[in-house]
């Protein structure tokens, strides 16, 4: 496997991943996120100009997307119910989805995103368990609650290596 930046020629499959992504939610019991065909086309090709939405492909096929920045992100600057683990720059990973469940793949997107920057916070929803055990198993520590610009709360965590 290997990651690269998503390319506008990916944008089907990427939507495609996402929508897969949200049915899983559903089928899971998690209801409340990523509602209103979020993330939507529009936001996925900002991502993409900005150079900040990336792919895991294994041969020719793209098994998950993802975005990751280095750097300061308005939702994360105030934490409640908890502290973050420090205050050092940090990498942000957002939007985080495998397409055909492959084992191990969004694993290996963190591990990417780790081999960039040593700090890494990412967010999910108190409804998203499957998220929350597999930030668990792969040594994020919940920090506290965060709540995006809709207003929306979510659990935010964090690991420093």
């Amino acid at each position: 496997m290997e990651i690269r930046k998503t390319a506008i020629d990916d944008l089907d499959k990427v939507m495609e991943i996402y929508d897969d992504a949200r049915n899983h939610m559903r089928e899971n019991g998690n209801l409340n996120q990523w509602i209103n065909g979020y993330p939507d086309i529009e936001l996925i090709k900002k991502d993409i100009i900005n150079e900040k939405s990336y792919v895991c492909v294994d041969g020719n096929q793209i098994e998950a997307v993802f975005y990751f920045t280095i750097g300061p992100d308005p939702t994360y600057l105030n934490i409640y119910e908890g502290d973050w683990i420090n205050d050092d720059p940090y990498g942000v990973v957002h939007r985080i989805a495998s397409g055909n469940r492959k084992k191990g793949v969004a694993s290996y997107c963190l591990n990417w995103c780790y081999d960039k920057w040593p700090n890494i916070r990412i967010d999910t929803h108190k409804d998203n368990i499957i998220m929350q055990n597999f930030l668990d198993k792969n040594g994020f520590m919940k920090c506290g609650i965060i709540y995006l610009e809709d207003g929306a709360e979510r659990i935010a965590y964090q690991k420093v290596i």
